[in-house]
């Protein structure tokens, strides 16, 4: 009997949680430093108009993902576990979008630099790095988390690491989106922001493009 393409998948992501999780985050981290070098040549050009809209859809996914993470969070302290299943799927498929949205502004239109001095810009760098090593440590444990939850039922979930990985998941997660809100708001609507170049976990790639220049409206 032939099984489909979804529960061979399934299957194949059950018996093989580390090597699955392994994989795909490798497949993102490689994407997003693919983008921040400029190789890869899969986004169309982005006016200085709407790469500041992608900035603002971004922020209101992360804000969207981190409300699903709490309510998810308030199910399963009630034991309300397809609730609590579906609102960490969806904050799962809203970070997807974010990745979408953010590999889109960084390929096709820049990175923006603070221009606060002193000890704002001291807090928002601190604040920034934190959030940038918090998303690159949550990748695996959140993927780890959510395909054990996909492939498992809850009874089974039991005497899996799902619970565990999950709280350590949550925590570097919530407070990664925390920190990208709050650095949003202060680069764009309190001490405002000039182009740079791209840079990757802080430190400038330089990117053939940028010689060509942004397009502004």
């Amino acid at each position: 009997m032939q099984t489909d393409p979804g529960s061979r998948l399934r299957r194949v992501a059950r018996e093989h949680t580390l090597g699955v999780t392994a994989v795909v985050s490798a497949v993102g981290y490689a994407l997003v430093a693919g983008a921040f070098a400029g190789a890869i040549p899969l986004f169309p050009s982005l006016s200085r108009s709407t790469v500041n809209l992608f900035g603002h859809l971004i922020a209101i996914v992360n804000a969207s993902a981190l409300t699903a993470i709490l309510v998810g969070i308030y199910f399963i302290k009630r034991d309300e576990v397809e609730k609590h299943r579906a609102a960490m799927l969806t904050a799962f498929a809203l970070i997807a979008v974010f990745l979408v949205l953010y590999l889109w502004k960084v390929g096709g239109g820049f990175e923006k630099s603070i221009t606060a001095t002193g000890l704002p810009e001291i807090a928002y760098l601190l604040m920034l790095a934190v959030h940038i090593v918090l998303s690159v440590v949550a990748v695996p444990v959140v993927l780890y988390a959510v395909i054990l939850g996909f492939t498992h039922s809850p009874a089974e979930l039991r005497s899996t690491a799902h619970a565990r990985v999950g709280r350590i998941a949550v925590a570097a997660w919530s407070i990664s989106l925390f920190l990208g809100i709050v650095t949003y708001v202060m680069l764009n609507h309190v001490y405002g922001w000039v182009p740079r170049e791209s840079a990757l976990l802080l430190i400038a790639v330089p990117r053939s493009a940028w010689s060509l220049g942004w397009r502004s409206d």
